[in-house]
């Protein structure tokens, strides 16, 4: 196990903070929302400041040039049983920061972690990175402040990075949309500022049982950390000592520990995944060409929205914001709004005495590489509620569970930038022999451990599941 790996895993198996206790970080969180004045108003495109309708492109854009554009694409497919579609879609080739600085504190690693506000957020203020900014942002074409602690990221030496990352977004919503997922460490004392906070990578995992507590670009950062391989007799040793001193490991959470930990037993070798997934990249085309927006099959633009014509999927607004403490404190721009709830979930399974993840692969029209691995359910775009049955497989399962066989269920927001209001229902399920080895086509069992070397690289999981991975706590 390499040094970072131990440093990381010694931060997750920590509840206690050096500043705040976790429970203390609620109303933390709490102040810092009352601290803040915020107004969002929807209004008419029109009422857009600086963003029009570019009948050219066929796009609605900044004046700019920069920040994001609202495009129009046509998608055809030979994946699924819906083979073409049109679709407004989010384009911002820019590659963004979501990073952390971190710091060892009384011997563990805390990391520097910012009270956010942005203006889709449910609850408004939610825990973000130490900096979240895109390329626009942080060279300031908004003519606003730089981005706090950008320097420290900018100057890092290779020294100093234990994480660095180039990770997708919503494949659904971003076309081809990437950020550069990085974690620093420091050694020397910095300026923190009224609505930072540094917390142990055990009191983020814990926020993250809280409903929109932890927001989307934390997750994906802290999705990525890997925590090295050691052998299944050293883990059960210390499973046993720490279950003679206390209970306060449960026997799930010992058994995510091993799954993370442990490289061999796996059901499936890492060259057998990689064959599953290169071989569905062979035979499934994704073709994707920008429309305008006015052309869209089945979409309708209004004075105030682009909606689907049976009001399916999304829609996009136009918002005017004023928040107290931005690097621009007033500005306006277009947002997606959802049609309804989503729901993300993992089931697993004990195989071979390690817990395995039925992991879905999955296209999405925005996607980098065509297909990467997606939870065992997503439903995003649909509603679930009103699936039909048995036409997706393990919905039924999930919404069914006991709840003894649920480790976790929250509603998660996505990110608050770019997203009006939109919250997921994510659920990691744990299946016995209702559920056996034999999966659907496009699915395949993961352990932790692998699924934790795929994030490693680029493009492989997809933001959904690494939301879901991030929330996995092993104390």
């Amino acid at each position: 196990m390499k040094h970072a790996n131990f440093v990381f895993l010694k931060s997750a198996l920590s509840t206690l903070g050096s500043h705040l206790q976790t429970s203390q970080v609620v109303d933390w969180i709490k102040e810092q929302n009352e601290a803040v004045s915020l107004k969002i108003e929807k209004v008419d495109f029109t009422d857009l400041e600086q963003w029009n309708f570019d009948s050219l492109a066929g796009s609605l854009r900044h004046e700019s040039g920069r920040f994001f554009s609202i495009d129009g694409i046509r998608t055809k497919t030979n994946w699924g049983g819906v083979p073409e579609w049109d679709q407004p879609i989010i384009n911002q080739p820019e590659v963004g920061y979501l990073g952390f600085i971190t710091k060892e504190i009384d011997g563990i690693l805390h990391f520097l972690t910012q009270a956010k506000i942005e203006p889709g957020n449910v609850n408004y203020v939610q825990l973000s990175p130490t900096l979240q900014a895109t390329r626009s942002n942080y060279s300031q074409v908004h003519k606003g402040k730089k981005p706090a602690y950008l320097e420290y990221f900018q100057l890092a030496e290779s020294s100093q990075i234990l994480l660095d990352q180039l990770q997708s977004e919503q494949g659904a919503r971003f076309l081809k949309k990437r950020n550069r997922n990085i974690i620093i460490l420091v050694d020397v004392d910095i300026p923190v500022y009224e609505n930072f906070i540094w917390l142990t990578l055990g009191q983020l995992k814990s926020l993250m049982q809280y409903d929109n507590m932890v927001n989307m670009d934390t997750r994906t950062v802290i999705s990525g950390i890997s925590y090295g391989s050691l052998n299944a007799e050293i883990i059960d040793f210390f499973n046993f000592l720490e279950q003679k001193k206390s209970d306060t490991l449960n026997t799930l959470k010992k058994a995510f520990l091993k799954s993370v930990l442990i490289e061999d037993r796996a059901i499936n070798s890492l060259e057998k995944i990689i064959t599953f997934l290169t071989y569905l990249k062979s035979i499934y085309d994704l073709e994707v060409t920008k429309t305008p927006l006015s052309k869209l099959v089945d979409w309708e633009i209004t004075e105030s929205d682009i909606h689907h014509k049976d009001n399916k999927f999304f829609k996009i607004i136009a918002v005017n914001v004023e928040i107290g403490n931005r690097e621009v404190v007033k500005w306006s721009q277009p947002m997606v709004e959802p049609s309804q709830e989503g729901l993300c979930a993992f089931v697993c399974k004990e195989i071979n005495g390690l817990l395995h993840f039925a992991v879905q692969a999955k296209l999405e029209c925005g996607n980098h590489d065509i297909i990467e691995f997606a939870p065992t359910v997503q439903c995003l775009t649909g509603n679930y509620r009103y699936t039909l049955e048995g036409s997706l497989p393990f919905l039924e399962f999930v919404l069914s569970a006991p709840s003894q066989s649920i480790y976790f269920d929250t509603l998660q927001s996505e990110e608050g930038g770019r997203f009006f209001r939109e919250q997921n229902r994510n659920m990691i399920v744990i299946a016995g022999d209702e559920v056996t080895i034999d999966l659907p086509p496009n699915f395949i069992w993961m352990t932790l451990n692998q699924l934790n070397t795929f994030l490693m690289f680029n493009n492989y999981l997809n933001i959904q599941a690494r939301s879901l991975i991030a929330a996995i706590s092993f104390i």
